[in-house]
């Protein structure tokens, strides 16, 4: 289980790579190509939520076991990439609808957009994954349920 964080790290990653790939795509006109990418996109970033989730609810988040002197800027950091993910991940789902639905004229507006957001979203993703598992020891981990049943 210890390797989950890595692996939905790794799927962001590979979302992010997929976006900019499909990014340079559509700037070759080569927009059926472009389609795969994205949603290869987005199939990997919902790998991420999925395996996110899960482990949040069954074994639970790692607190920050850094320095106490860096938890609030981590902890400022980790809201900053909280909101950059969900704003990323809305924006995602709305950019795929339009595209599915042919809203080809604003899909091109705020596709960009979200681009740019999920990219951020991303590498702050790794730099909270590298801060809590590469450069720090763990803090304590509890799960969901644990903390709901109170055991």
């Amino acid at each position: 289980m210890e390797l989950l964080p890595t692996i939905s790290t790794l799927f962001i990653i590979i979302s992010a790579i997929f976006v900019a790939i499909g990014w340079r795509l559509v700037i070759k006109k080569k927009y059926k190509a472009h389609k795969k990418a994205m949603l290869a996109a987005a199939f990997s970033a919902l790998a991420f939520f999925i395996i996110y989730v899960s482990r949040t609810i069954f074994l639970g988040n790692t607190s920050f076991g850094g320095p106490d002197d860096l938890k609030i800027y981590y902890t400022i950091f980790l809201i900053f990439h909280i909101t950059l993910a969900t704003t990323g991940a809305v924006f995602g789902v709305v950019t795929i609808i339009l595209a599915l639905k042919r809203k080809i004229a604003i899909h091109q507006k705020i596709g960009p957009i979200t681009s740019v957001i999920w990219f951020f979203s991303a590498i702050t993703g790794v730099v909270v994954y590298l801060l809590l598992y590469v450069l720090y020891d763990g803090g304590k981990t509890t799960s969901l349920i644990k903390a709901i049943l109170g055991t």
